[in-house]
């Protein structure tokens, strides 16, 4: 079978691309123009579409199932992020797709609205290749790694709320504070769905300028409460995290931009997904994840990236860990600041259980994650 996958910028479509070939089937990419994907017109991606048997992309894009549609094509997409805001969309709808989402929530929502083809999936690690990665390393390129506690990720130094909070009423900014100061403490919940009240949704709607295609039906709830309040609670959450962790402990940061509020934070140049990436979480002693608040249930990619490199995970608790592993046996969670904090000690303290654990988080990584174990399921759901 011919598969073209949508290529954009996302760090595991090879790895996607690798077990599609692992069955058998013969996989090539398909990128755009920036130009081609801001504009309506989708008849070149109809021409390109209709040379193959199946058409793929991380994540959703309606002009890709508009073109399968018109082709009567089916288009496979599998979610990295969330809420993804493209399947707002009437395209959602279309008899081509398959949509596979990572994150319980979204899948029960959509299923609500009456998606046909729509199904829950957890993401997956390519364990094989993070496998040859490290044992191709040699210790002197491992050592550059070694340290207490790592976190590899981004700070959200641009985000929607930071540019509008000079043009928020007084009242307004205090409120915002309080709301995400009070999400902040709460994990496995997500508090603004009830704070954004209709009359500060109304205000809003007078400062925000909110536009969206025809065919779009998100709200400006939804996104105000990812694009705005989600990436700045998780840029507040990162740095209160990482500088009380470095108040104590030796802490690299391996993020696209630093920060000012940082303090004693080592801050390291982002690292390649697929060549340096594997080595920083086999090396770490901690490996740190802070799941952005917009993910409401289920996994990010780092997590399953961290256990298929060995390394120890120590994350915030989110609903869906408890499907997949055992928490203080594959890997750790945390439900508060100072929970967090005690953890990070204990088991920098307890080296042995530290490896124990890290070693029963890559076996079931191994016997159950994969990009095969997923991609088998997609295919047997689609043909």
């Amino acid at each position: 079978m011919k598969i073209l996958i949508y290529r954009w910028s996302v760090f595991h479509q090879e790895d996607i691309a690798e077990a599609f070939e692992s069955f058998g089937h013969t996989v090539e990419y398909y990128e755009e123009m920036p130009d081609e994907r801001k504009g309506t017109d989708i008849r070149r991606l109809k021409e390109v579409v209709a040379e193959y048997d199946l058409v793929f992309s991380a994540n959703y894009f309606s002009r890709v199932s508009n073109a399968c549609q018109a082709q009567q094509k089916k288009y496979i997409a599998w979610t990295v992020d969330s809420p993804m805001l493209t399947m707002f969309d009437t395209s959602v709808f279309n008899e081509c797709n398959y949509i596979f989402l990572f994150d319980k929530f979204d899948y029960y929502r959509f299923l609500q609205m009456g998606v046909k083809h729509v199904y829950y999936l957890p993401l997956a690690v390519n364990a094989e290749r993070v496998k040859n990665c490290i044992e191709a390393a040699s210790e002197k390129e491992k050592g550059k790694y070694r340290v207490d506690i790592s976190f590899v990720g981004g700070l959200y130094y641009k985000n929607s709320y930071d540019a509008i909070e000079d043009k928020l009423p007084e009242y307004l900014q205090g409120y915002f504070d309080a709301c995400m100061e009070a999400q902040l403490d709460l994990y496995g919940d997500n508090v603004f769905d009830r704070l954004l009240t209709a009359d500060i949704l109304e205000r809003l709607c007078e400062i925000i300028d909110f536009h969206q295609s025809d065919t779009a039906f998100s709200d400006i709830k939804l996104v105000f409460s990812s694009t705005y309040l989600g990436f700045k609670t998780a840029q507040k959450e990162r740095i209160r995290n990482l500088n009380a962790l470095a108040s104590r402990f030796e802490v690299n940061l391996y993020t696209d931009r630093t920060d000012d509020r940082l303090r004693g934070v080592h801050v390291k140049e982002s690292v390649d997904y697929r060549e340096e990436m594997p080595l920083v979480f086999h090396e770490s002693d901690i490996n740190m994840n802070f799941t952005i608040r917009n993910i409401r249930t289920g996994l990010p990619l780092r997590i399953w990236d961290i256990l298929g490199a060995g390394g120890f995970l120590l994350t915030n608790y989110q609903i869906e860990l408890g499907d997949f592993f055992e928490n203080g046996k594959d890997l750790v969670y945390y439900d508060s600041l100072d929970d967090m904090m005690r953890k990070a000690e204990y088991y920098l303290d307890h080296e042995d259980e530290r490896k124990t654990i890290a070693q029963n988080g890559l076996k079931k990584i191994v016997q159950y994650h994969t990009y095969e174990h997923r991609i088998d399921v997609i295919l047997k759901t689609v043909l």
